[in-house]
């Protein structure tokens, strides 16, 4: 069993394979952290907790009992107000204004399986033997409240999951204003503070800081998870790098607006906190109602941070993406966005398909401007019905084209967005999110579906799935193309003005899953500008994100080195784009271009008709090549060797399962003259085999002289440069 409670000293045993969470109930009734990290084999010793006297600034719960004083209590989910002064796991504002709260224990269950989240996405089991998960009452009898905090641990994946759930049982309503996810205490403050950060374009560098006394956060108050901060932190110890050390990561399953922070405390200990920003939050609770948070994924790791990825890769992967595609190899595509972006008609598009169908790509994507008058981003978000200007004969004519050429279709859509100059918009001008009176701010000429109301999800719902009834698609790219601003619903009353941004994302959650369900055999792709909405929530519903509107390869180092922390290579698209490249001017060669992108869902982004023939064969090798590796790379087990953030060359690699296979990505970025001899010392590999590496005349190589020696690298001559190698083992 993965869950065991004592009786007799009152604590709960959460244990992986490799790790112990560890939990007591106090005398008191209130709910005690008492270790989180490597696996212990008993939990009877009666010194993991000390209580001592402090000064009187720490105030007592109880004056019977100097010793305990919440404020330096290490807690599983602190309340506001009664002596614990530190950063609350919640805070209740009751209706006479007060928000005081004190939950103590009531009782528990221990459960075979996980359950779901009532109108969130979460991690599942495919049976009941993957996970047990533990549901403990607690309770502020004075008001009525129950917090039932969920713990699931997946023994095998050495991951254990948390989240809240409130239930109002009193007499009263209740206001919540913070309702966090999980808070843990740790005893020591000598961590270091990872998070991945960026911008438009530039999304999810990896940053690590140290922490200090007082607190360091990162948030998302956009109405989504943002290309500013992903919903994803780690705590490092302090020696912790790649390949050693502690690290324990959070990784929040939620798209919308969301707060993670660390805080050190005056006596030199942590609380990491994260869930729902409470930044423009209430939620109002009537009698009789629950509130369910997020939940946050839960990884602890003592070897370092790539183990720490590698955890996150697979439950991701296996036990959080879902449908038909969550298995199965992903498609090359063609995207005409770069190659046309408004300017195409049917047969240009039918042009780049047939010579896709020559180089052995698999699916071509329409992206935006198939609909409306959309000839601009000014006009027609909204108006999901195809521009017969462009396509006379319609969207089952060009599917059906591209499909005798052997290829399957694809289209773009941006289902939450809507324009004002739009059919829809003059119809119904209060579908948007918006303030009465207050200007409605535009992002790319467009606003935001006010997706906390019903009759606009299921416009969204019967809009798309007519369209995707009309022709044979089986893709969609699902874009979002701006941020939040005038925050407001037209049909929530002035107490529930604050659960705006929630209940568009619970609205999105069921639009999706509604799509999505129906639809089963198309593969859809989020999308947000790229990176801006590429989180756990998302890839519950689409197994796969455009990992960034910047395609150039040398910026995609960071990106999807980045993004590697937490997410594996399945959920990443990369595309080839035109050079001088689009987002930078930069010019890199066919081959390093392609090189980055094969660590992804593969594809191109440019107008095919135009390759030289020496393109077009130096295009086809490359697809050839990486239709032979695409299974290794998209659910091999990656290891980062060489980081872009701390030099001038990049290097990561793929291993197979069975440690039979593998593939290697080195990119120089800037040319040095006169350059120092390399080796790169490669991951994962089995040292007691030998390995064929075809790139060198068939040269066999032992995989402990491949990891512990590592492989020359030949000299490079010019900038942004790239080489690949392929590895398979050989009989002794």
């Amino acid at each position: 069993m993965s869950i065991l409670y004592n009786d007799h000293n009152r604590r709960f045993h959460l244990s992986t394979k490799k790790t112990s969470y560890i939990i007591e109930i106090s005398e008191d009734g209130y709910l005690t952290h008492l270790h989180w990290g490597r696996k212990i084999r008993n939990f009877g010793s009666s010194q993991l907790l000390e209580l001592r006297e402090r000064c009187s600034f720490s105030a007592n719960p109880d004056a019977s009992k100097p010793i305990l004083s919440l404020d330096t209590l290490p807690q599983e989910y602190p309340s506001y107000g009664n002596t614990d002064l530190r950063n609350p796991a919640f805070i209740v504002q009751l209706e006479n204004g007060s928000t005081i709260t004190d939950l103590k224990y009531v009782s528990h269950e221990i459960l075979k399986g996980k359950p779901t989240l009532a109108g969130l996405p979460s991690t599942y089991v495919e049976c009941v033997d993957e996970a047990e998960t533990l549901e403990i009452t607690m309770e502020d009898s004075l008001i009525g409240l129950k917090v039932i905090l969920t713990y699931t641990v997946f023994e095998d994946h050495n991951v254990i999951t948390r989240s809240a759930r409130f239930a109002n049982e009193g007499n009263e309503k209740l206001k919540i204003l913070r309702a966090l996810s999980i808070s843990v205490d740790f005893n020591r403050n000598d961590y270091k503070f990872l998070h991945l950060a960026g911008s438009w374009a530039r999304e999810r560098h990896v940053e690590i800081d140290s922490l200090s006394t007082g607190r360091k956060s990162i948030d998302s108050r956009r109405g989504a998870s943002s290309h500013q901060h992903n919903p994803f932190i780690a705590l490092l110890s302090s020696e912790a790098n790649e390949d050693n050390g502690e690290v324990y990561g959070f990784s929040l399953i939620y798209s919308g607006n969301f707060l993670a922070e660390a805080e050190i405390d005056q006596y030199q200990t942590t609380r990491v906190s994260m869930g729902i920003n409470p930044f423009d939050f209430t939620w109002l609770l009537e009698k009789g109602e629950v509130f369910q948070t997020p939940e946050v994924v839960m990884v602890y790791s003592n070897e370092g941070i790539g183990d720490m990825s590698r955890t996150y890769h697979k439950l991701y992967r296996t036990r959080l993406c879902r449908g038909e595609y969550r298995d199965k190899t992903r498609p090359v595509l063609v995207n005409n966005w770069e190659a046309t972006y408004f300017n195409f008609n049917a047969e240009k598009i039918e042009d780049i398909a047939k010579v896709g169908r020559e180089l052995g790509i698999e699916l071509f994507v329409l992206d935006d401007g198939w609909f409306g008058k959309r000839d601009s981003d000014n006009c027609s978000l909204g108006d999901w019905v195809v521009d017969k200007n462009k396509l006379p004969a319609g969207l089952d004519d060009l599917a059906k084209r591209v499909n005798n050429l052997g290829l399957k279709f694809g289209l773009w859509f941006e289902p939450e967005m809507i324009s004002p100059n739009s059919d829809l918009y003059r119809k119904h001008p209060d579908w948007c999110i918006h303030v009465p009176n207050r200007n409605r701010s535009q992002a790319r000429k467009q606003l935001i579906l006010d997706l906390s109301r019903e009759d606009v999800c299921q416009y969204i719902i019967k809009a798309i799935s007519d369209v995707l009834k009309s022709a044979p698609i089986a893709y969609v790219k699902w874009d979002m193309n701006r941020n939040m601003t005038e925050v407001g619903s037209a049909l929530l009353n002035a107490e529930r003005q604050r659960e705006t941004a929630h209940r568009y994302m619970l609205g999105l959650y069921r639009v999706l899953e509604a799509i999505t369900s129906a639809f089963p055999h198309v593969l859809f792709e989020s999308c947000s500008g790229g990176g801006g909405r590429f989180d756990p929530g998302m890839l519950y519903y689409m197994p796969q994100t455009w990992t960034s509107d910047d395609s150039d390869a040398i910026e995609r180092l960071k990106i999807q080195y980045g993004t590697s922390i937490v997410y594996p290579t399945s959920t990443m698209g990369a595309h080839v784009s035109a050079v001088p490249n689009h987002q930078v001017e930069r010019v890199t060669s066919l081959k390093t271009r392609a090189d980055v992108a094969m660590s992804g869902n593969f594809g191109y982004e440019l107008d095919l008709t135009k390759f030289t023939e020496e393109e077009k064969k130096e295009v086809a090798k490359q697809i050839e090549q990486y239709k032979s590796i695409r299974e290794l790379i998209q659910f091999g087990d990656m290891y980062r060797i060489l980081s872009p953030f701390e030099g001038n060359d990049t290097a990561w690699m793929y291993v197979s399962e069975d440690k039979n296979e593998a593939f290697i990505v080195y990119v120089q970025t800037l040319a040095i003259p006169n350059p120092p001899m390399k080796r790169l010392r490669l991951k994962g590999l089995d040292p007691n085999k030998e390995y064929l590496l075809e790139e060198q005349l068939n040269t066999i190589i032992g995989g402990d002289e491949l990891m512990y020696l590592g492989l020359n690298i030949p000299e490079i001559r010019g900038d942004f440069k790239s080489i690949t190698w392929k590895l398979k083992s050989v009989g002794l």
